[in-house]
C-alpha cells in the first residue's frame, strides 16, 4: 500500500472509529530498551489512550524478544519493563480495557512465527526498506537472522490476536505490508479465512527533535523522558540546541531546532505553533525554553503524580502484566489451534 493510499484509508478509518470504535481490535507496543520519552508520548502513547477511551479493544505488547534484533544481549530488562508499565498506567492506559502483555510470556504467539516464515521469501525480506535501515543502524557487528525476520515476528504479534487495525508511522508501512501478505497467503494457501487483513492507521504524530537537534531517540541519549523530574526536564530543555536568530519563528524547513521546541510548547499548550512563536517573538531562545519548560512540566505534572503513586505499589503493577499475559495466552492458544487445524496438524 502506498503512503497516499494509506493516508486516504486512515481518514476513512478515523470516521469509522468515531462511529463505532468497538469493532476494532488494535495491536501496538514498544521494545523495552530504555525510558519512554516525549517523542513516544506525542507519537503513540496519547493516541493509545484516545483509542481506548473511544471504545476500541487495545493490545499493548512489551516486545522483550525484539530487544535482541539489534543488540547481542537484553540488558536491564526488568528495570525497563517496570518503567514501561509505570508509564503506561500513568498516562491513562486502563488494564480493564487494554491488555498489556510481554512477548516472552506468550509461547503460542511466538510459535506462529514458524508457519508464517514459510509464507514469505528471503528476497521479500531483503527488500524491506525498514529492515535495511535498521540493519544499517544495528549495534551488532554481524546482523542476526532475528533482524531479517523481524517483520514476520511482528506479523505474529498482530495476527495472534487477529488485530484488524495497527497504528503506525509512515516508516512502518513496509512492516505492516508483510503482515497483510502473511494473512492473505495463509488464508489462500489453506483455504480458510483464519486471519483478517489488518489496516494501517497512519499516525499524524509530529516530528520532535531531540535536545541535540537530531531525531529524538533513546539510543542517541537526546530525549526528555516521561519519568524525568520537573527539575531534570528544565535542565534538559535548557541544554537543547537552537540557532543564532534572536526572533523566534516557526519554520521547520529552515529553523528545525527552534521550530521543534516551538512545536513542543504548542503540543503541551494545545495551541497552534505559529501563535506560540508569535507570542514569544523577540524573547529569544531563553524565553522559548522557559515557555517550553512550563508547558511540558504542566502537562506532565499529573502523569508524574500518578506514576509515583503506582511506583509505591509495584505488586499491583506486576499483577497488571500477569493478568495481561494470561489474557494474551488464552487468545494465542485459540489462534494457534485454528492455525494447526487449517494446516492439518491437529493429531
Amino acid at each position: 500500500m502506498t503512503t497516499t493510499l494509506a493516508q486516504r484509508r486512515s481518514a476513512e478509518l478515523e470516521e469509522l472509529i468515531h462511529r463505532d470504535a468497538a469493532v476494532f481490535r488494535i495491536l501496538t507496543g514498544d521494545r523495552p530498551t530504555g525510558p519512554l520519552h516525549l517523542g513516544h508520548y506525542f507519537g503513540t502513547l496519547r493516541n493509545r489512550v484516545r483509542l481506548q477511551n473511544l471504545g476500541a479493544e487495545v493490545f499493548v505488547l512489551i516486545a522483550d524478544y525484539q530487544v535482541l534484533t539489534d543488540r547481542d544481549t537484553a540488558e536491564h530488562l526488568d528495570e525497563y519493563v517496570t518503567g514501561l508499565l509505570l508509564d503506561y498506567l500513568a498516562i491513562g492506559l486502563d488494564p480493564a480495557r487494554t491488555v498489556i502483555f510481554a512477548h516472552s510470556a506468550v509461547p503460542a504467539l511466538n510459535q506462529l512465527l514458524l508457519p508464517f516464515l514459510s509464507l514469505v521469501s528471503v528476497p521479500e525480506l531483503n527488500r524491506n526498506p525498514t529492515v535495511k535501515d535498521e540493519i544499517a543502524h544495528s549495534r551488532q557487528s554481524a546482523v542476526s537472522a532475528l533482524m531479517l525476520t523481524y517483520p514476520v515476528h511482528q506479523a505474529a504479534d498482530i495476527l495472534f490476536c487477529k488485530a484488524n487495525l495497527v497504528p503506525v508511522g509512515q516508516d512502518q508501512l513496509p512492516h505492516l505490508e508483510i503482515t497483510r501478505v502473511v494473512a492473505r497467503r495463509f488464508n489462500e494457501r489453506f483455504g480458510l479465512p483464519v486471519f483478517p487483513v489488518p489496516d494501517a492507521l497512519l499516525s499524524a504524530a509530529p516530528l520532535l527533535l531531540g535536545t541535540d537537534g537530531a531525531k529524538m531517540s533513546k539510543s542517541r541519549g537526546n530525549t526528555i523522558p516521561l519519568s524525568a523530574t520537573a527539575d531534570e526536564t528544565a535542565r534538559l530543555i535548557r541544554g537543547a540546541k537552537t540557532d543564532a536568530g534572536r526572533h523566534i519563528s516557526y519554520d521547520p524547513a529552515t529553523r528545525p531546532e527552534v521550530s521543534s521546541l516551538v512545536l513542543l510548547a504548542a503540543l503541551g499548550l494545545d495551541r497552534d505553533p505559529r501563535e506560540v512563536a508569535e507570542q514569544i517573538g523577540g524573547g529569544g531562545a531563553a524565553e522559548l525554553k522557559n515557555v517550553v519548560t512550563a508547558a511540558v512540566n504542566d502537562l506532565l505534572a499529573p502523569v508524574r503524580a500518578r506514576r509515583a503513586e503506582y511506583a509505591r505499589d509495584l505488586g499491583y503493577v506486576r499483577q497488571v502484566l500477569r493478568d495481561g499475559n494470561e489474557r494474551a495466552n488464552e487468545i494465542a492458544a485459540v489462534t494457534l489451534a485454528e492455525v494447526q487445524a487449517a494446516m492439518g496438524m491437529r493429531y
